[in-house]
This record gives structure tokens, C-alpha cells and sequence, in this order.
């Protein structure tokens, strides 16, 4: 049987990740607390940031920047949206 936790996003209880998605106290607390489906979604989401605003991922400005909008998207707080993106709608 797959793992699941209580999705700080959706709020409800689903499938976990098997295993921490990063090191240290962050990664952690992700695995505790993001189901699967929330981390593939800001995975997706996290792409899109990184191609739009050309983020070069070993300036540490940017992976603050990014770490703070992970935090924003898990928990339903206003998050950086790709320009001119417009979400699937959820109708199909």
C-alpha cells in the first residue's frame, strides 16, 4: 500500500512522494506534509518560471526567489504565474 499524508494544498488526504524531494529540513517537511500530485504540479509549474524569466539556477537570488514561491503554491497564497499562461481548464 502507497504512503499517503494529509496535502497542505489540497487538504485532503492522498498519495505521498517516496521520498524526500530535497535535502535537509526543507525536503522533509515537503515529504510530510505535499502529496504527489501537489510536487508533480509545482514541478510543472517551477519549469515554467525558470524558462519565462531566464533564472539561472546557480545564482543563489534565483533559488531563493524559487524556494519562496514553492512556498506560496503549497500553500495557496498568490504565487508568480507564467505571462500569458492560462491553466487547462478542469472541464474535460
Amino acid at each position: 500500500m502507497s504512503r499517503t499524508v494529509i496535502c497542505k494544498k489540497y487538504q485532503k488526504e492522498l498519495p505521498g512522494l517516496t521520498t524526500p524531494p530535497l535535502p535537509g529540513a526543507a525536503g522533509q517537511e515537503i515529504f510530510e506534509t505535499v502529496s504527489q500530485q501537489a510536487w508533480l504540479e509545482w514541478m510543472q509549474h517551477q519549469t515554467m518560471i525558470i524558462n519565462e524569466k531566464q533564472l539561472n539556477m546557480m545564482d543563489l537570488g534565483a533559488r531563493t526567489y524559487l524556494s519562496e514561491q514553492r512556498s506560496k503554491f503549497f500553500n495557496n497564497e498568490d504565487f508568480e504565474q507564467a505571462e500569458g499562461y492560462v491553466p487547462p481548464s478542469k472541464e474535460s
